[in-house]
């Protein structure tokens, strides 16, 4: 399954995954033997591979010819891939897609191989032991397209209001493929949104690529919200010499975010964030979580009354996107970093892999209407000048690539951290009646007393994007200890509650929704190899910490009264 919707109806697509792929491991104990496995699909999940790190080779023979598109949605940690045993791309980052063009293919069968790594070395700044697991494989689909001359590479859409309407601003880039130097093609690009439709003429007289943009002023729209999730479809189409060459279809919707003193208003109001913070990983998918499976995590997120996901600490496969978007969630998505200190900041390749990140991120992210804002570098090393500076070039990028959303960094660098002035929002992961020994009032008060008055943060929106406390599932005492359901249950009870009744916090977002497996290498302090602080476990059985947060996030609104803004 590529997306929740069809994307194309002229370009010829077809899905290479959701089937069984040869695979061969390049190392230990059944090096060059052959398995068959399920793609999408982590090795981990394989019983043979269940704590393989190194690198494999997933093997995939089709048929065609001409101009082809191979994008691969996600391949853990690296992947590098193969046609007809010829070396054709390379890619860095489980998280994100990439692509790459292959031109005047020979009619016939042809051999795809895409050799994925998952070990942790020198070459890598981002991908390092850590507190979640980093499974191996072909996690996301893999997905062929037929091209001509001319294809769509994306298309974007900006919406806002001006003078009391909305508007639609459109992006796209047309690339032009096969075209000798003095040939000319006279182009007609036709696009709808709705009832209302624009178009583009031109004439291309070699091999380019053009970027366009337009602007629509628009009628009688109805507005994305998580109580009424409306969505609308962009649809380009291109023509030469009267025939119907390429299409591309997309998905947006229209709303509204910014930052107003204090608050985050979407469509000028002001927003209550009831989250969570949730890891791709399931005991029998690992990170390659199936359609149905995502969506039943939805359900039980929405079924306990939180309106928000944050997807920690990496870009989320775009099917769980698509339905946040259908069922009103709203996301925080970050880009892949966490917890990273000074000196593996200064990793030579980090700021080039960490920018990659973004790029990819945004670009292919962009249309979701649920993504409310974008997050960076978790937990990393903002109490320092270097990281100081590599949060303030990703926080230029973030906006120069996207006006339409406020960006922030999780920190729990408090009474150090020398960063609250960049970021549009102030967010701290704190762990009162867990790593802290207070009471929760008083954490908070002494936090954001501190962020205010040295801070450099006074005034800005202020959210808690981590708090909680671990439980195992099925743990308990008479003294209700550390690690029991009914620990866990009373930290959450009062974290939720302080958080929601501070008067200057704007919501919080629990660690985390599940019970999660973490890298063998930094398991220390993590029973079962797990983190548990989830509040189901691992098969999504609810803990008793779900009914109390589900009580207390059930009596508040999506939205602050008016006043707050």
């Amino acid at each position: 399954m590529i997306r929740t919707f069809e994307t194309h109806k002229v370009r010829k697509q077809t899905e290479l995954t959701g089937c069984l792929w040869e695979f061969e491991p390049c190392c230990g104990e059944y090096v060059r033997q052959k398995f068959m496995l399920a793609t999408p699909g982590c090795w981990e999940t394989h019983p043979l591979f269940a704590d393989y790190r190194g690198e494999g080779v997933y093997r995939k023979y089709f048929q065609g010819e001409g101009n082809i598109r191979i994008e691969c949605k996600g391949v853990s940690h690296t992947a590098t891939v193969y046609l007809d045993g010829k070396q054709i791309a390379r890619h860095y980052n489980a998280y994100t897609p990439f692509s790459v063009i292959v031109r005047n293919m020979e009619a016939g069968e042809h051999l795809l191989e895409i050799k994925a790594d998952n070990r942790f070395n020198e070459d890598s700044a981002l991908h390092i032991p850590n507190d979640y697991m980093s499974y191996g494989g072909i996690s996301r689909p893999i997905v062929v397209e037929w091209l001509g001359e001319f294809y769509f590479e994306f298309v974007h859409v900006k919406t806002y209001r001006k003078d009391g309407k909305w508007h639609a601003g459109i992006d796209t880039a047309v690339s032009v493929l096969n075209m000798g130097q003095n040939e000319e093609r006279d182009i007609l690009i036709k696009g709808q949104i709705g009832k209302e439709e624009f178009c583009w003429e031109f004439s291309v007289e070699k091999q380019e690529r053009f970027e366009l943009h337009t602007d629509l002023e628009m009628d009688q729209v109805e507005v994305w919200s998580p109580e009424s999730p409306k969505l609308y479809q962009v649809e380009l189409q291109l023509f030469q010499g009267g025939e119907k060459v390429d299409d591309l279809i997309d998905r947006f919707g229209f709303r509204e975010v910014c930052v107003h003193g204090g608050s985050i208003l979407l469509n000028g109001k002001s927003l209550r964030i009831k989250g969570v913070c949730r890891h791709e990983d399931h005991p029998d998918y690992g990170c390659a979580i199936p359609y149905q499976a995502i969506y039943n995590d939805l359900v039980l997120i929405q079924q306990m009354g939180a309106n928000s996901i944050r997807t920690a600490h990496y870009p989320n496969d775009e099917i769980f996107l698509d339905l946040c978007d259908e069922l009103g969630i709203l996301v925080w998505e970050e880009n892949h970093a966490r917890g990273l200190e000074e000196d593996r900041m200064k990793h030579p390749l980090f700021e080039e892999q960490a920018e990659k990140v973004i790029r990819e991120m945004i670009a292919c992210h962009y249309n979701h209407p649920s993504i409310y804002i974008w997050g960076i570098l978790n937990e990393c090393a903002s109490e320092t000048a270097y990281g100081r500076s590599c949060y303030e070039k990703q926080f230029h990028l973030i906006r120069e690539m996207d006006d339409t959303r406020p960006c922030t960094f999780a920190s729990c660098k408090f009474f150090q951290d020398i960063c609250f002035d960049l970021p549009d929002v102030i967010s701290c992961n704190l762990y009162p009646r867990w790593y802290v020994d207070k009471p929760v009032r008083d954490y908070l008060d002494e936090v954001y007393g501190w962020i205010e008055e040295d801070g450099k943060g006074k005034g800005k929106p202020f959210i808690v994007s981590e708090i909680g406390a671990g439980g195992l599932y099925g743990c308990h005492n008479a003294y209700r200890g550390k690690w029991t359901e009914e620990y866990q249950a009373d930290a959450l009870t009062e974290q939720v509650t302080e958080c929601l009744e501070f008067s200057e916090c704007l919501g919080v977002y629990i660690w985390q929704f599940c019970d999660v497996r973490v890298s063998r290498e930094w398991f220390a302090g993590r029973p079962r190899e797990m983190n548990n602080k989830g509040i189901v476990d691992e098969y999504r059985r609810p803990k008793a910490a779900y009914e109390r947060v589900a009580e207390i996030f059930k009596r508040y609104s999506n939205y602050y009264d008016s006043d707050k803004a």
